[in-house]
């Protein structure tokens, strides 16, 4: 299936505002395996951009964000 590029986690943190997190957390969201493996190199990668994306979303819950 897919394997983990790197054993060390990364933080990365941002400055949105209201606006550019509620979009952000909107298109976190709707974003699935088809669209990540239409960018991606192989299906690793998009697997990887999926489960980079589905933290991301948790990050913004965490922060108040969180679309139905």
């Amino acid at each position: 299936m897919y394997q983990e590029a790197d054993k060390e986690n990364v933080d990365v943190h941002a400055r949105l505002s209201p606006a550019q997190a509620w979009a952000l957390a909107q298109l976190v969201k709707r974003l699935g395996y088809r669209e990540c493996r239409g960018l991606a190199e192989d299906e690793d990668q998009a697997w990887l951009m999926l489960i980079g994306a589905e933290r991301l979303r948790q990050a913004l819950a965490e922060a108040g964000y969180s679309p139905r």
